[in-house]
């Protein structure tokens, strides 16, 4: 154990970027400290999957003790941090204890924005933790489960109408699992309805899909979400989210399930040290990493607004988080070795890539681009490839293959408690059970 008189780092947020900081310093001779207010790490561009039934959250999920416990000089706190005291070098949590620190990481994610309309959050979950994911699952489940039973056929229709709001990977990801869940699933689990008959509507305010890709790979994502029987409706905002459905365009959809996967703010970071944000709540952080005015203090991932060169934002995906924190720790550790200054963070684009259903996706590596099965079978290696450990590898490509030959999803649960309120509000427009 390194002694207490070494440099202290405090690393807020066990995600891509803070687990990468913490690793790279391991075995340095410092003290770290990660924080983080729940107990796992999670993979989350597999959340969706979760979501849909595809996966289990034990698949996407890793104890954050067990992931850092060979590293002697690191301790993992489970807490939630409510502020930071810049002056004095101080973590504030939430039971109102502190946390001294030399050097400050933030990597503390971000969270649902709307737009101003925080009152839809109840009727348009977002989709950022497990909790999020078990609920959505939940929802899309109890939805079929009462349709079973419902009598009224326009019940039975809002029942089974599904509104995705926005049209970024993660909503496409959505509808397009969502499609299949109905239309190959679940077809021969009910007897009073034809799962058939669901209807998927993918609503984005913008003119193209997956806006971030080339206008090739949107337009074959649309082309795609279409064969598989999803309503993709572009260009048409949604001014209203209530218990009975949405607004679009100014028409009335009724829905019972509501997806919300449009915008994204940060964590309240910039708040705690009132240093300025961009629109998002992102730290407009300088080209080493560092909160201005605050050299000691570092901003990555979703927490920071880093541009490149082009001007172009640093985009919000796990590859980035993880680049920022290996430069975060390389330039903690040149500190620490006398070097005071370091060539500017500089993002190296891997590419991206995003799946529609489980046999066609979009891959875009800047030098080629290429869509269908192969970029599907491409992606999946690559989300495998950034699992943690082989049984998670394992136990994933199995329930892939095993959905992508059989159509069939192992983790159809509605679990993790009550309804929650919006599913409530829900049931109690449902018509007498049929005797």
């Amino acid at each position: 154990m390194a002694a207490d008189s070494a440099h202290h780092i405090v690393i807020v947020g066990a995600g891509f970027g803070g687990l990468e900081v913490a690793r790279y310093l391991a075995g340095t001779n410092v003290r770290i400290t990660v924080i983080d207010g729940r107990n796992h790490h999670l993979f989350q561009p597999l959340l969706y999957q979760v979501a849909t039934a595809s996966l289990a959250t034990s698949e996407i999920a890793w104890p954050i003790r067990s992931l850092l416990r060979r590293y002697s000089n690191v301790t993992t706190l489970l807490a939630k941090v409510v502020g930071v005291n810049s002056q004095d070098q101080m973590v504030l949590l939430e039971d109102s204890t502190t946390i001294a620190f030399d050097t400050l990481v933030l990597a503390t994610g971000a969270r649902h924005a709307y737009f101003g309309h925080d009152e839809w959050e109840p009727f348009a979950p977002g989709l950022k933790t497990i909790e999020d994911a078990t609920a959505i699952r939940r929802r899309i489940l109890s939805a079929f489960e009462r349709a079973e039973r419902a009598t009224d056929a326009g019940e039975r229709s809002k029942l089974l109408t599904f509104v995705i709001i926005g049209g970024g990977p993660t909503g496409v990801e959505l509808a397009g699992t969502i499609a299949e869940l109905a239309r190959e699933t679940l077809r021969n689990d009910f007897r009073n309805f034809n799962t058939q008959d669901s209807r998927v509507v993918l609503v984005e305010a913008g003119s193209r899909l997956l806006p971030g890709f080339r206008e090739a790979l949107s337009d074959y994502a649309r082309r795609t979400l279409v064969q598989l029987g999803v309503e993709v409706r572009l260009g048409q905002p949604v001014s209203q989210c209530t218990a009975d459905g949405v607004v679009i365009d100014g028409q009335q959809l009724p829905a019972a399930t509501i997806l919300w996967a449009a915008g994204v703010a940060a964590s309240p970071a910039a708040e705690w040290l009132h240093v300025p944000a961009d629109r998002a709540g992102r730290i407009l952080v300088a080209p080493d990493l560092t909160v201005p005015g605050h050299p000691n203090i570092f901003a990555i991932g979703d927490t920071a607004h880093v541009e490149m060169p082009d001007g172009k934002l640093v985009p919000g995906i796990a590859p980035a988080a993880k680049q920022e924190g290996r430069y975060v720790a390389e330039t903690i550790k040149a500190r620490l070795e006398g070097e005071k200054v370091r060539p500017p963070f500089r993002y190296s684009d891997a590419g991206s890539l995003a799946t529609i259903g489980k046999r066609a996706a979009v891959v875009d590596f800047g030098w080629i681009k290429f869509t269908g099965r192969l970029a599907w079978w491409l992606w999946g290696f690559a989300h495998i490839y950034f699992l943690i450990g082989l049984r998670h590898r394992l136990a994933v490509a199995l329930s892939w293959l095993w959905i992508y030959f059989t159509g069939q999803r192992s983790a159809r649960l509605i679990t993790q408690g009550s309804a929650d309120s919006r599913e409530k509000a829900n049931q109690s427009h449902i018509p007498p059970t049929r005797p």
